[in-house]
Parts: structure tokens; C-alpha cells; sequence
């Protein structure tokens, strides 16, 4: 009865649209008001959930990506992607996708990328005659990326759940398979591009050339400093992020000087504002987490997997079947701070590590992001290129097809993942 009412009462909240940290906290207090629980228990759980040290990156990481969206850094990256591979057929599109993997290593999150890159690329893609769905589908498969290419707080929420999963590790783990996604979406872009003959990018003045690569390379920096210091060894997350947020900063009211330095005040707003979100999304997740262990959910949903098939490749497909049916209906965040204290056992299990794990699921709830009928980022990508939803995904179809193929490709073949944190001693 305890699992019917948690379980009951957080769909229901959802139905009834209340918001999905509101939904969880009051699931959590209604279920511990039925199981005689001691209300002040479920309350140090929600505190104990976002008192741990690696949660201070968050704020870091999020004023990092709001200050450098806000400072130009897009558009200099655009630049500097076009004069990598803007010439050749479908430059733009091409471009498209490279400044979203640049722009993820920055930013570390989909939505981010596809409101600051598609509000820029998908009008510029339209006037130089691509088809409007295909920009925007273009754009929105791309801007997955950024959840998967480091630094990525989504990989920091998952580390909390995770019980504390190491967060630099699951950086390293989430390069190559970024890495991949990107190269595997470069391909199909430039090959629909051909398909439709679509033009070739207008070539860039040689001597605008150092002062694009210049201003997109201290850009870029940010992730270089963030990484680099994990890598080495000489900070950690926490760290990094703080002074990934210091360069941005300076990079962009001293250096680029777009915006000036009173409008710092409302990035912090933003950024706060966002941050009172995440926050208590993961309060309310944490209690909402320790009542499924009280309940035992984690142990029957891991004997009802087992008992569809011993079999661990059937397991695997189903813990990702299940994760991108979750994603379709639900925003990623919350989905990591539910799904990992059910599924990260099952992982477990059969063999498979927990930074493994972590980027599997990441990856696959970032196809849920860009995929109908609550998929945000495809929302976002296409009310700015006044696409109907319908449109857009099927316009989407063939992306959809790469994203499920390098899916199963990191799911199945571990050392894409673990070969990183391995040789770095992560």
C-alpha cells in the first residue's frame, strides 16, 4: 500500500501538472504521513540530500554557461566553427553541429545550446535555403551533446545519487562517447546535405581569420581550464568549476566586452534562479529516493527485470527501453535523481561500473530531451524556427536513428566510456 500511495500520488501530481520538485515533496510527506513516520526524518533527508561538496560545482557550472551565453561566446564560436568546415557542402549545417559540441563543453546543457545556438544558426540556415524543419532538427539533435560532453552538472546530479560516484571520472567517461556523437552527426548531416544539395558555406575573409580563431580559442579555454585542472589532478570538480567561472567572467566583461558589467547583475539573478530549482529538485528527490529504499522498490523492480530474462544483454536493453520511455514524459534531472537509486543496482549486478552506468544513462536521457511529447529542447528548437512539433520530429527521424545507434554503441562496448578514467587513474 506504502509503494501504491508513493507511486499513485506522484503520477497523479504529475497529471495534474504540479511541479515535478513540488510533486516529489509532497508524494514523500503524504506516503511518510500514511507509514507513521516521523515527518522531521523525511525533512533531514531533503537537507542531507543537498548538503554534500561536490553539489557546490552546480552554482559554478551554471554561472559559468550563463556568463559566457551571455558575453557572445556563441556567435564566436559559430565563427570559428565556419572556418574549420563552413566551406565545404552543407557548411552551415556542418557548422551547426561542431559549434554545438564546442558550446557543450562550455555550457553543459542541451537547453543552454540550442536557445543561444538556434536562435542564431536556424534563421541564418533559412536565408541561405535549407528547409526550415531540417534546421531545426539540425540544431536540436545536436544540442544533445551538451549534456554528455564534460563539464556536465547533470553528471554531478547523477554522482549524488549514485552515492558518490566519482564526478571527475564520470567527466572523462562522458569525452569519448561525446566525442563519437558528434563525429556520427557531422556524417549524417553532411550526407543529407549532398542528398539535397544543399549550399556550400560562404568562404571567410583571410584576414578576419586569427582574430576568429583568437577570440573562439579563449572561449574555449573555459572547458580547457575546467577539464584540464580534473585531468591533472591539480583541482578538483568543485574547484574547477569555480575558477572555470572566475575566466569566464573575465573573458567576457574585460576581453570580449559585449555586455557591459551591470549586466552581471542579471546573469546572478538567473543563475540563482535556476540554481533554487535544481536545489530543490534534489532535496525533494533525496527524500523521495530514501522512501522508495524503505519501501523496497529498488529490490522488486530489480526481481522483476531479472525474472523477464537472466539474460544480461536483454537486461541492459530493457533498463534502456524503460529510460527512453521515461524520457519521453519527463525532464532529465528528475528522472537521474528517481531512476538511479532503481536501475544503478540492476547495473550493478551484471557487471557493469557505475561511471558506465552514469554515462548510458545521461546519453539516454538526453535523447528525451528532443523527443515528443515532452522533449524541451525540441519544444524550444522548434518555437524558434516556428516548426510545428509534428514537423519537427519527423524531420528528426534519421537523428533519432544515429542517437539510438551510438546509444547501444556505449551501452555494449564499455571501453568507450571506461578507457579514460582508467588511463588517468580516475
Amino acid at each position: 500500500m506504502g509503494v501504491a500511495l508513493l507511486i499513485g500520488s506522484f503520477i497523479l501530481l504529475l497529471l495534474l501538472r504540479v511541479p515535478i520538485a513540488l510533486t516529489l515533496a509532497i508524494s514523500s510527506l503524504i506516503t511518510g504521513l500514511y507509514m507513521q513516520l516521523d515527518l522531521a526524518a523525511i525533512i533531514q533527508r531533503m537537507i542531507s540530500g543537498v548538503n554534500s561538496f561536490s553539489l557546490i560545482a552546480i552554482p559554478f557550472f551554471i554561472l559559468a554557461g550563463e556568463i559566457m551565453n551571455e558575453g557572445g561566446i556563441s556567435r564566436r564560436l559559430i565563427n570559428l566553427a565556419n572556418v574549420i568546415i563552413g566551406k565545404i557542402r552543407g557548411g552551415l549545417a556542418l557548422v551547426n553541429v561542431m559549434t554545438s559540441t564546442l558550446f557543450g563543453g562550455i555550457s553543459g546543457s542541451a537547453l543552454a545550446d540550442v536557445s543561444s545556438l538556434g536562435s542564431v544558426l536556424i534563421p541564418m540556415m533559412r536565408k541561405q535555403g535549407y528547409d526550415n524543419d531540417y534546421a531545426v532538427s539540425v540544431t536540436t539533435a545536436s544540442a544533445t551533446q551538451g549534456v554528455i560532453i564534460p563539464p556536465s552538472h547533470n553528471m554531478i546530479i547523477y554522482s549524488t545519487a549514485a552515492g558518490g560516484v566519482s564526478v571527475g571520472a564520470l567527466f572523462m567517461g562522458g569525452i569519448v562517447p561525446g566525442v563519437i556523437l558528434g563525429l556520427a552527426l557531422l556524417i549524417l548531416t553532411y550526407a543529407i546535405a549532398v542528398k539535397r544539395n544543399y549550399p556550400k558555406g560562404e568562404p571567410v575573409k583571410r584576414e578576419e581569420i586569427p582574430k576568429i580563431v583568437r577570440e573562439g580559442i579563449l572561449g574555449l579555454l573555459t572547458a580547457v581550464i575546467i577539464m584540464g585542472g580534473i585531468i591533472s589532478g591539480y583541482f578538483t570538480a568543485t574547484e574547477s568549476a569555480a575558477i572555470g567561472a572566475l575566466y569566464a567572467f573575465i573573458i567576457t566583461f574585460f576581453v570580449y566586452k559585449d555586455i557591459p558589467i551591470s549586466q552581471f547583475k542579471v546573469i546572478l539573478y538567473r543563475t540563482f534562479r535556476t540554481l533554487s530549482m535544481v536545489m530543490f529538485l534534489i532535496a525533494a528527490s533525496s527524500a523521495f529516493g530514501w522512501l522508495l529504499a524503505l519501501l523496497k522498490v529498488p529490490a522488486m523492480a530489480t526481481d522483476f527485470i531479472l525474472t523477464i530474462s537472466p539474460n544480461d544483454i536483454t537486461t541492459l536493453l530493457l533498463i534502456n527501453l524503460i529510460l527512453l520511455l521515461l524520457g519521453m514524459v519527463m525532464d532529465m534531472a528528475p528522472l537521474i535523481l528517481i531512476t538511479t537509486p532503481i536501475l544503478l543496482p540492476i547495473a550493478v549486478g551484471i557487471g557493469m561500473d557505475p561511471i558506465h552506468f552514469g554515462v548510458m544513462l545521461v546519453l539516454n536521457l538526453a535523447i528525451g530531451l528532443v523527443t515528443p511529447p515532452v522533449g524541451s529542447v525540441l519544444f524550444i528548437g522548434s518555437a524558434i524556427g516556428k516548426v510545428p512539433i509534428e514537423k519537427a520530429a519527423r524531420s528528426m527521424l534519421p537523428f533519432y536513428g544515429v542517437l539510438i545507434a551510438v546509444l547501444l554503441l556505449v551501452t555494449f562496448v564499455p571501453s568507450l566510456v571506461m578507457f579514460l578514467p582508467q588511463l588517468l587513474g580516475k
